[in-house]
């Protein structure tokens, strides 16, 4: 059964407050006893109209009606009408900045002779429409906005015994749909996955929209969720956001939900029964099938997933960085006395001036880069020579430097700069020093 409509006197008492008065519309609602929604709605057919209230005051209720809801006092058939192609609304509504108030504009403008619905009429045929389509398509994502990610449950089993986990990932307009095979569910798949998904589309989405795995959110919150420092890491390389989906809210990312169905019914399903060694056979026998997802065409909209990529998202994506991310891994670590700082039983050091503060130290595969308040204060190539030291010059104090220059044979010199016995004496010393042990060396005096 449909609501109740507003009475007329009702609606134009919310105008009063929200124009003349200029009251908020939760204001507005608690003064009336009446929903912020219902507020909001009178309130935008209002400004669809055209109307302030220097023109609604002296309206008669019934010429309010007819201004606000026009579709209520004609015939409600649809015979009379220029019919919108709703299809072609829904895909338009993906795109950056469009609206229904422009596309109803546009379609009055292509019928000057025919009779078509005002914008509120307009907007309810589209929305009756909408609802005909599946739950997961009826919300509108912008062109380029998100990417829904997430782990197909089933996984692939491989030859050797081992089994290979499908990551997915949908872009929120067009639905174009990415696969990878990998090892596990770790941090560095899903940054893996999240990689491969950009580079495979080829540009730079706004928002990222994973579940809430604890390899990607590193504390589950409702309003104020925080991913791990790795994916952190990731989403300043690219320059994109993570917003994770609220815990059990599945149709945060109903996108993803639809995406994994359909990789598992048309990428998996046709996999069960090819015989795969590994990871690396995996995604090759993926490829094609993939390519075959996105070109099979829509249902019950025009086109399929490429087309409709290659026309909304690809021209709204932002440009991808010159080099692809490189998985890193923080930890925080102390500097020493001796202004170094260990990672993995190696000591590289670090601006003396730092002695005794704590670091971030991001590890990659070839580097070591440490970090005072988000800030890189050395680099160094990453060793795995335990026990030993990385030192750099320029993070030694101005004594140190000196006392490490003055080399034996510095010594030496200076010695017979005073005198040639000075010299020998110094020379001698030297020489015993490196051919016997302090246990056996006798007393040089020196």
């Amino acid at each position: 059964m449909p609501p109740k409509q507003m009475n007329t006197r009702m609606i134009k008492e919310a105008l009063r407050y929200k124009f003349e008065l200029g009251h908020s519309l939760e204001r507005t609602a608690m003064a009336l006893k009446i929903s912020k929604g219902v507020v909001a709605k009178y309130v935008g057919l209002a400004k669809a109209a055209g109307l302030d209230w220097s023109q609604v005051e002296g309206m008669t209720e019934a010429q309010l009606q007819a201004r606000l809801l026009p579709g209520r006092l004609v015939d409600g058939g649809n015979g009379h009408y220029v019919q919108p192609d709703y299809a072609a609304i829904h895909l338009e509504l993906k795109r950056k900045g469009m609206t229904l108030m422009l596309l109803w504009q546009e379609h009055q403008a292509n019928n000057p002779d025919g009779r078509v619905y005002q914008y509120s009429q307009y907007c309810e045929h589209y929305r009756r429409w909408a609802k005909k389509l599946k739950r997961s398509m009826r919300q509108i994502h912008r062109a380029g906005e998100k990417l829904f990610v997430d782990f197909a449950g089933p996984t692939l089993g491989l030859s050797d015994g081992s089994r290979a986990h499908i990551f997915v990932a949908a872009l929120g307009a067009s639905g174009y749909t990415y696969a990878l095979a990998t090892e596990g569910q770790k941090t560095i798949h899903w940054i893996e996955g999240m990689t491969g998904a950009l580079h495979f589309i080829g540009g730079v989405v706004q928002l990222i929209v994973p579940d809430n795995p604890r390899a990607v959110i590193a504390q589950c919150d409702r309003f104020e969720p925080r991913a791990t420092d790795s994916v952190l890491d990731f989403a300043r390389h690219y320059g994109v956001s993570i917003l994770p989906a609220r815990p059990h809210t599945p149709q945060d990312k109903a996108k993803a939900e639809s995406a994994v169905q359909v990789v598992e019914r048309w990428i998996m399903a046709r996999l069960r029964n090819v015989s795969m060694a590994n990871i690396a056979d995996a995604n090759r026998a993926i490829t094609p099938l993939l390519q075959d997802l996105n070109a099979r065409a829509f249902q019950k909209l025009p086109g399929s997933r490429l087309s409709v990529f290659t026309e909304i998202d690809a021209p709204t994506l932002g440009a991808l960085p010159l080099q692809a991310y490189e998985m890193a891994t923080f930890k925080t670590v102390r500097v020493h006395v001796d202004y170094h700082v260990e990672v993995e039983h190696h000591y590289y050091s670090v601006p003396n001036t730092l002695v005794g503060l704590s670091l971030d130290a991001r590890l990659t595969r070839n580097a070591v880069e440490l970090l005072h308040r988000g800030q890189r204060v050395a680099v160094h190539a990453r060793s795995s020579e335990k026990g030993k030291y990385t030192t750099l010059d320029a993070h030694m104090p101005a004594s140190h430097l000196a006392h490490r220059d003055w080399s034996p044979q510095r010594l030496i010199d200076w010695g017979l700069s005073i005198g040639v016995a000075t010299g020998g004496l110094i020379q001698n010393c030297w020489s015993a020093s490196n051919t016997l042990s302090m246990d056996t060396a006798p007393a040089w005096g020196c």
